[in-house]
């Protein structure tokens, strides 16, 4: 039986990978670590793997906030994997973030990532998750892997973020933007059985999870519209003005911009995506 602590007891991944692991009773013992409280007093010995999925994002990005960001996504993070190590832990799995390499492209511009593309933060949100990176990397060893994960959105039952927001568009508007775009997305079961997997097999390195299928935010909507009983058409009247607003405002990139894996770098020798989500 693999021991497994996931550090971040109240995040969305968090409470998704013990209710997902709580399938095999026989093979994982799965506890969760409050890092708001007196963690470090908290003995790591005994654990084989300690899932960090401890930070934030969907708070205030007001640059009063860069502090805590750093101190929660890097300073944390590393601290976590120091203490890991020094006490026998086999693994350390980092929920890092595509957001590593910067925002969207912006409407009509496609750029693909892969595993030689240059990190580049466009935000202390995306720079704290690439130093918390850097910081675990040096302690990778014969006796301790480090797995650091850099997935696209995620999404399912309960997330937060943009696609509560965009379903809620889906139920009240009759109309929205025709605009081909593509994105890379996670579907959670699904990146809870690609985290089931590392620890099987006891990986290290960077990796890219992400559903077989990327996602057109329009095709997107339908299908949020579809599954609230509602129809929403769809028109290319705004386009123009998009285009133009998306080369001042961020936020219209993250919608219909692009931001995309190349499959070939999410391809594992056991296939993890094993639920099609709402696509």
């Amino acid at each position: 039986m693999k021991r497994i602590l996931i550090a971040g007891k109240d995040s969305y991944v968090g409470i998704s990978f013990e209710k997902w692991m709580s399938q095999w009773p026989e093979k994982y013992q799965v506890d969760t670590l409050d890092t708001k409280g007196d963690w470090k007093s908290k003995s790591f010995e005994g654990y084989d793997v300690i899932f960090s999925v401890a930070g934030i994002a969907h708070v205030n990005a007001k640059k009063k906030m860069a502090p805590l960001y750093y101190k929660t996504n890097r300073d944390l993070t590393i601290a976590l994997a120091k203490k890991a190590k020094q006490e026998n832990v086999r693994q350390f799995i980092f929920m890092s973030s595509l957001i590593v390499y910067g925002n969207s492209t912006p409407i009509g511009v496609k750029e693909y990532i892969t595993k030689d593309t240059v990190p580049k933060p466009a935000n202390f949100y995306g720079d704290s998750k690439l130093q918390a990176e850097n910081g675990i990397r040096p302690l990778q060893s014969e006796d301790f892997n480090v797995v650091i994960l850099r997935p696209p959105m995620i999404y399912g039952p309960g997330c937060k973020g943009n696609l509560p927001k965009l379903a809620k568009f889906a139920k009240y508007s009759p109309i929205f933007p025709d605009i081909e775009n593509e994105r890379s997305m996670l579907y959670i079961d699904n990146l809870c059985e690609f985290v089931r997997l590392m620890i099987d097999n006891n990986e290290k390195g960077v990796f890219f999870p992400q559903n077989e299928k990327t996602v057109c935010t329009t095709t997107l909507i339908k299908a949020l519209a579809k599954q609230q009983g509602k129809k929403i058409r769809t028109v290319r009247w705004f386009n123009p003005v998009l285009g133009l607003l998306s080369k001042k405002i961020n936020y219209i990139n993250k919608i219909f911009g692009n931001l995309v894996i190349i499959q070939d770098e999410s391809i594992y020798d056991r296939n993890y995506c094993i639920h099609k989500g709402l696509f």
